[in-house]
């Protein structure tokens, strides 16, 4: 393991001002999106589309890495660039989604369990040699009654700490996601209770597993009311329970944590880390590590049309540029209006 270079990429990907774009949106994921503007999810469109991203110039400079999937990894700019090149030469940080999905965990009715442990190792080395240098393992803990169950804690957080040990093994930076769902009528307390516990035993499977903590990305959920609660919690509200977690449970050497939006609006997202980093020093940078609220705008207003190539590319950088304003406080939500 080289210490020293998992070290710099960590640092890099979470640079001042600068977030991660997931675009590592499965086939199945990126098809149900496509449906939604009635566009045919052939594997020239998702490449032209993720072409589309990658290179909106004024987006890059707030991009610091980009998360691909296996089928992306593969494919190339309208030039014949392969992508992790392409990204590579323009400042951005390529990355890899390694995990195989979550699926049904026996013995716990209603949650999940992330596979896609076996050959690994292999898969890996293949990746790194494609220009991966950073990856993502997502965990899911869901809140409803009676879960989450100590058992589906526990097995996630040990395999999000078995795929960490492999990814620093071979080079390659792993981004930790344990993914709280936002998804039910849950209050703010529940959502930060269970955060709590899931960090908690996260960490302490890394520390297990000799992870170098220097060397990761932690890429958790923020402490939000779900989203069918009769009362959801205002922003900053939001934006001081995370934080408390994360002083608890997050220890200062980890580099950085690059949230995920789970669920919310593109602006929430953008307020709630902004709000963040107002509140700092902070032992850590705080960034974000966005899929869908990055993403929303440029896909509705491209509609898999070649003719709305530079207005799709346009409302990205837009996003982009918020985000990464947020990702040094410098954000207010009034520029939403202004950016328009």
């Amino acid at each position: 393991m080289n210490s020293s270079e998992l070290m710099r990429i960590a640092q890099a990907m979470v640079a001042k001002g600068k977030g991660i774009l997931a675009a590592d949106e499965s086939t199945g994921t990126i098809g149900k999106r496509f449906s939604a503007i009635k566009v045919e999810s052939t594997e020239e469109n998702r490449r032209a589309y993720r072409d589309l991203l990658f290179t909106a110039a004024p987006a890059t400079q707030a991009i610091s890495g980009v998360i691909l999937y296996d089928e992306t990894i593969r494919q190339s700019t309208q030039d014949g660039t392969p992508f992790p090149r392409y990204l590579a030469q323009n400042g951005m940080i390529p990355g890899i989604k390694v995990d195989e999905g979550a699926k049904p965990m026996a013995g716990c009715p209603g949650e999940t369990i992330t596979e896609g442990l076996d050959g690994l190792r292999e898969r890996l080395v293949a990746y790194h040699a494609l220009g991966a240098r950073f990856a993502k393992w997502r965990a899911v803990i869901d809140i409803a009654e009676g879960i989450p169950s100590w058992s589906a804690v526990h097995a996630n957080a040990q395999g999000l700490a078995r795929y960490a040990a492999l990814c620093q093994e071979n080079g390659i930076v792993p981004i930790v996601e344990p993914e709280v769902l936002m998804d039910g009528g849950h209050s703010i307390e529940r959502c930060e209770e269970v955060t709590s516990l899931v960090l908690q035993t996260v960490f302490g499977e890394l520390f297990a597993a000799r992870v170098l903590l220097e060397g990761m990305v932690l890429k958790p959920n923020m402490v939000i009311s779900g989203k069918k609660a009769a009362n959801r919690a205002v922003p900053q509200a939001v934006a001081e329970a995370t934080l408390r977690v994360l002083k608890r449970h997050v220890p200062p050497a980890v580099p950085g944590i690059a949230f995920l939006s789970g669920g919310q609006s593109s602006p929430e997202a953008t307020l709630h880390l902004a709000l963040m980093n107002q509140m700092g020093p902070l032992p850590w940078t705080l960034t974000f590590s966005y899929g869908r609220a990055l993403q929303d705008n440029a896909l509705k207003t491209w509609g898999g049309a070649p003719g709305n190539l530079a207005a799709a590319q346009k409302e990205f950088a837009k996003r982009a540029k918020l985000n990464g304003l947020a990702a040094i406080g410098g954000y207010a939500a009034d520029m939403e209006t202004q950016a328009a």
